[in-house]
């Protein structure tokens, strides 16, 4: 049994996906797909750049899913033999669901581009930061939200945690976490309060979106970033992926569920190895292995 794992916005680089659609038709034909549906060279983008408009949230989400769905099929053209689960960290829901047939890849790919752009309209509208904080526990990081009015965001693995807030109540939360021992307190590169209320109208957007796409029961259990649970009802997995916008990523424990299951090796698709840092963080004995390239295919 295997930990399939799918990787999140953060990840992107000019370059990805370009080795493995050379290499491989399946991975072509889903870049193709996307520059289709999308009405422009999402391929182009991923493989040439520039970064800066790569990193544009409405850009980068299509682009990674893209990236990461390419890989997908790469390694599935080696490896048909399917069994095991599944997690996408954030966006890599969408890629999950992709996977599992839960969703259609030719509707999550739309679907993400107009996620990056309700969230980037809620982010002007409702200017917010992110701060990731090293080495504190999960009852110092909401003492402190609790004090300043942040939100928790992310609960990515053991002493790492991402809160949401206000520029102002961020930055009194990066000095405030640094005085109760913190070990880091960064300051995240991103345009706005992710995973927190500020998205409550990209949210309530994404919903009317999400009621027009079919989704089917997954082949394969995907533990929800909301939840940390496992659901295979098509309308619980609808209301999940709207909430998820605004709503803490619970990804500590969607990992500590697949351990429980007795999965010991995971792979981790699309760009960037940040998966496999914080698995190993989760669980020191964990395997991991990551696909992004075709020499990771052959030696998979």
């Amino acid at each position: 049994m295997v930990g399939y794992l799918f990787a999140g916005q953060g990840s992107q680089y000019v370059g990805m996906g370009q080795d493995l659609s050379a290499a491989f038709p399946e991975a072509q034909e889903i870049f193709d797909q996307a520059n289709k549906i999308l009405g422009f060279s999402l391929s182009e983008l991923c493989f040439r750049g520039p970064l800066d408009v790569l990193t544009k949230t409405n850009n980068c989400q299509p682009a990674i899913v893209a990236t990461t769905i390419a890989s997908w099929q790469a390694y599935k053209s080696k490896h048909p033999q399917i069994d095991g689960y599944m997690a996408g960290l954030s966006l890599g829901e969408y890629s999950a669901y992709v996977a599992a047939g839960a969703l259609k890849f030719e509707d999550a790919i739309s679907l993400v581009r107009q996620r990056g752009e309700f969230m980037e309209e809620a982010a002007l509208k409702y200017p917010g930061k992110m701060l990731s904080v090293i080495g504190l526990d999960l009852v110092k990081v909401r003492e402190i939200c609790a004090q300043l009015g942040t939100e928790v965001a992310n609960i990515n693995c053991p002493g790492q945690i991402v809160i949401s807030g206000t520029p102002l109540a961020i930055s009194q939360a990066q000095e405030l976490a640094k005085a109760q021992g913190a070990k880091l307190a960064v300051i995240l590169e991103v345009s706005g309060a992710f995973h927190s209320s500020f998205m409550a109208e990209a949210s309530l957007k994404l919903a009317r979106e999400l009621e027009k796409i079919n989704i089917l029961k997954p082949k394969f259990p995907v533990v929800s970033n909301v939840s940390a649970q496992i659901t295979f009802d098509p309308a619980e997995i609808k209301q999940n992926l709207i909430k998820q916008v605004a709503s803490s990523v619970l990804w500590e424990d969607s990992i500590r569920l697949i351990l429980s299951k007795g999965v010991s090796s995971f792979i981790e698709f699309g760009p960037g190895k940040v998966l496999k840092g914080l698995l190993r963080r989760i669980d020191s004995n964990a395997r991991v292995t990551n696909i992004e390239k075709k020499e990771d295919i052959a030696g998979s």
